[in-house]
């Protein structure tokens, strides 16, 4: 597709203290959590990233278009501006494609003013392209679970063994259920995911994370717990934007998988997300090599595609991951829970 260049006035504007981004976001048919002025309030204020909006809004007016990013300063994997750091995705929230394109010829310029190694791109979408501009530079698989059908009609549709034994059995065992975002909640939740992620060899996000989260989303984020006499063992965190929830962490005890504490969560989040209104729940993404986790996803009945990050200037090697990836590695064998979300907090600012 070819698309025509358009001259754009850009103006560079300040997400968290211009309340028309947050109005747009309102509004906007593509917006997710991932946009609101609350994920960016808890980027900058757990790893420091600078946000930043690109419009051709003028001052005063209603901003109708707009593009987010970070700025990510980091001495060992590169400046760079991401759209944006920790989200799944990030739609341009533009009308379009011409202004994709006149924002991203204002980025390509600024980057070499600015000296960034790359500037990274997140769409849900097809992504624009030029010769010149953002190429695929990383591919996923992304689920989403369409929760407008019947109840009934949604449980029919999960595999039999694998989700709808699995949450007759938590039911049997009359696992305790709790939801909301309390001090306690968050502390079985990062407990819960420091297991989880000790057993898969990564590093913990920092508990401080999950805290300004939770204090800037506020009602926007939820925490479910299932337990089994008292003791925690699966957990998942979601955030809802309008109609929609996404599902972003889930953790687990895998000494009681046998007892379906994750498929029995993600039916209450079904059931709950579809009481109050929502129309779909956004599973995220899934790294292809992770055929387990795209596996267990199909077997919710959601629906997939794929999902590809674009760069400017193309960038096929992914050296930061694969630095991120054998440091965590390593970092994670070596230090006790209590020192790894210390340790998580000076990494992963380096890799949003």
């Amino acid at each position: 597709m070819v698309v025509n260049k358009v001259q754009i006035n850009i103006r560079v504007v300040d997400p968290l203290v211009d309340s028309r981004w947050d109005e747009l976001v309102a509004k906007h048919p593509k917006a997710s959590p991932f946009h609101k002025q609350s994920w960016l309030k808890a980027l900058q204020l757990t790893y420091g990233y600078e946000p930043f909006v690109l419009t051709s809004a003028a001052p005063g007016e209603p901003m109708k278009d707009g593009m987010v990013f970070c700025r990510v300063s980091s001495w060992v994997t590169g400046d760079r501006a991401v759209s944006l750091p920790f989200a799944d995705h990030c739609e341009p929230l533009v009308s379009g494609a011409e202004e994709v394109l006149g924002f991203s010829e204002w980025l390509e310029a600024e980057r070499e003013f600015q000296r960034w190694k790359y500037v990274e791109f997140r769409p849900l979408g097809l992504f624009e392209q030029t010769s010149s501009g953002p190429q695929p530079s990383s591919s996923y698989c992304f689920h989403e679970l369409d929760i407008q059908p019947s109840v009934e009609d949604i449980f029919r549709r999960m595999h039999r063994d694998c989700i709808q034994r699995k949450i007759r059995r938590a039911e049997r065992e009359r696992l305790a259920y709790e939801v909301g975002r309390s001090p306690e909640l968050l502390e079985a939740f990062y407990q819960l995911l420091l297991i989880t992620r000790r057993r898969l060899g990564i590093l913990p996000q920092p508990l401080s994370w999950f805290q300004n989260l939770s204090e800037c989303m506020g009602d926007d984020l939820q925490i479910r717990v299932a337990r089994k006499e008292g003791r925690a063992i699966a957990s998942v965190l979601t955030l809802s934007h309008r109609r929609s929830v996404v599902y972003k962490y889930g953790c687990s005890d895998e000494r009681f998988h046998n007892l379906g504490g994750m498929p029995f969560l993600f039916w209450r989040l079904i059931e709950e997300s579809k009481a109050w209104g929502a129309e779909r729940i956004d599973f995220g993404r899934s790294d292809l090599q992770g055929t387990g986790l795209i596996t267990f996803k199909d077997r919710l009945g959601a629906s997939k595609h794929a999902l590809t990050y674009y760069r400017y200037p193309s960038c096929k090697k992914r050296a930061a991951k694969r630095w991120y990836l054998e440091t965590s590695r390593r970092i994670a064998s070596l230090l006790p829970d209590a020192i790894c979300g210390t340790a998580g907090q000076i990494l992963y600012r380096h890799v949003g």
